[in-house]
């Protein structure tokens, strides 16, 4: 079980290895000091210096995606958000959308699908954390991410109550697709990935997901 701790003591380099494994060091932000940071913190650098940072134990941890993740992560959020808004289902947000799981733990999935029964009065939260789980939370994982971060990442969408989780990995080409923090299947190349119960009837070929873009098309 995800064990969401309050801000205000500083954290040694020991319980960050603890918390997040050998994560490389200028993922974590040291001002303020691990282990003291707030929300006000984590909005004032995505203002004032641009860098998208999760908030976990009181400690800022950037977000890492190279050029490729990020291609595929808006790839996948195009097809969603398609799926999601020709039937009404809800919204779909890409790599910049926090989300408040518990008091103190800000996640920000790199595609997130939430369902209109989820939203207060069916309406597009306007604050810049909003306060809700999603149904959907796809990570498109990069090398910079530890096994450790990520456990721990679906540990605490688990217990938040998140359905329907997906890890996207395009150095195997796999989506692990996580239904339970114990119940989970891998795909491959070979297999379709499928919305389950969260999306009923979205389907979508691994090895499409992959593939690459498209040429320019030729004159007629």
């Amino acid at each position: 079980m995800a064990q969401v701790l309050s801000s205000g003591d500083e954290l040694t380099l020991a319980d960050l290895y603890d918390r997040f494994g050998p994560m490389p060091a200028g993922r974590i932000r040291n001002v303020p000091p691990p282990g003291m940071a707030t929300e006000a913190d984590l909005l004032r650098l995505a203002d004032h210096q641009d860098r998208l940072c999760e908030l976990v134990d009181g400690v800022l941890v950037e977000k890492t995606m190279g050029y490729y993740e990020a291609y595929l992560a808006l790839r996948l959020a195009s097809m969603l958000r398609d799926f999601v808004e020709a039937r009404g289902l809800g919204i779909v947000t890409g790599a910049d959308g926090m989300l408040r799981l518990f008091p103190g733990l800000v996640r920000i999935p790199d595609v997130a699908f939430v369902s209109w029964e989820r939203l207060v009065e069916r309406r597009v939260p306007r604050d810049p954390i909003a306060d809700l789980a999603p149904d959907l939370a796809v990570e498109v994982l990069s090398k910079n991410n530890t096994a450790k971060e990520m456990a721990r990442k679906l540990d605490d969408y688990s217990e938040a109550g998140v359905r329907l989780v997906w890890y996207v990995d395009h150095r195997p080409r796999t989506v692990t697709v996580y239904i339970g923090r114990q119940v989970f299947t891998v795909l491959h190349e070979t297999d379709k990935l499928d919305g389950g119960d969260v999306l009923p009837g979205f389907a979508l070929p691994i090895a499409e997901l992959f593939a690459e873009p498209p040429g320019p098309k030729q004159p007629s």
